[in-house]
């Protein structure tokens, strides 16, 4: 899927290292999860090739909540498989980790309809990853899922 991202975030995605013809070996998040019964679907393994490995630092307000950091390393999620399987099951859908959102605070997923969620003892949905990207750049809140309250993000006084 390609991005038309606004001049702000391609500034902050290329300082973290982003390239748009940035390429890396998914294999390297993909297998140790598989290990552990976590499948890496497709669209987690297109998305890890162009974004895989990228720590975006921001902070500040946002349009509705904070700006955190993000690292999307998948790796940084090990040991919480259940976490995402549960999860998964939960919506029907098969959850994938991507990394960690306010340094560890919550943990990011991706459905196999490339969905970006923020994963912790509740559940949001930040959409679809090019959305998602966007999101999580410039401070957009993720969306409640029905059924899964989730607490206020953190705000930030301008």
């Amino acid at each position: 899927m390609e991005a038309n991202f606004s001049s702000n975030v391609v500034d902050v995605l290329r300082t973290s290292g982003w390239d748009p013809r940035r390429t890396v070996d998914p294999a390297q998040w993909a297998l140790p999860f598989e290990e552990r019964g976590i499948r890496a679907h497709e669209a987690v393994q297109e998305f890890l090739a162009e974004f895989g490995g990228l720590s975006v630092a921001v902070s500040g307000p946002g349009v509705n909540c904070a700006r955190e950091p993000f690292e999307l390393d998948p790796l940084l999620c090990l040991g919480e498989e259940d976490r995402f399987s549960e999860w998964g099951e939960e919506l029907g859908l098969h959850l994938f980790p991507l990394g960690e959102l306010d340094r560890g605070r919550f943990f990011l997923g991706m459905d196999e309809n490339g969905l970006v969620y923020l994963v912790a003892d509740w559940i949001a949905r930040f959409g679809p990853w090019p959305q998602a990207i966007d999101a999580l750049v410039l401070g957009v809140a993720p969306e409640e899922i029905s059924g899964c309250p989730i607490p206020p993000m953190p705000e930030v006084e301008c």
